[in-house]
């Protein structure tokens, strides 16, 4: 007699993040807005085009940024 088929077993659900994960997600997000803001103002203040890099990297800082909470909020998917 042959075994029936058995269907692939279930993944475990994954954990719920706690704290820390978030307050890691807040972090990384802060820093990456930030290091994106303070370029821009290095760069401004080099070629004396205020407040344009400023702009450029608030905008670089906030992309990357969401990206990366994205990236750390799959992992709980």
């Amino acid at each position: 007699m042959t075994e029936p088929d058995r269907p692939p077993p279930s993944e475990e659900p994954k954990p719920l993040p706690g704290a820390v994960a978030f307050l890691s997600m807040g972090l990384t997000a802060a820093v990456l807005v930030g290091i994106g803001v303070v370029l821009g103002i290095l760069v401004d203040d080099a070629l004396h085009t205020a407040p344009a890099f400023l702009l450029v990297g608030l905008a670089l800082g906030l992309a990357t940024a969401a990206m990366s909470v994205v990236k750390q909020i799959r992992t709980y998917l």
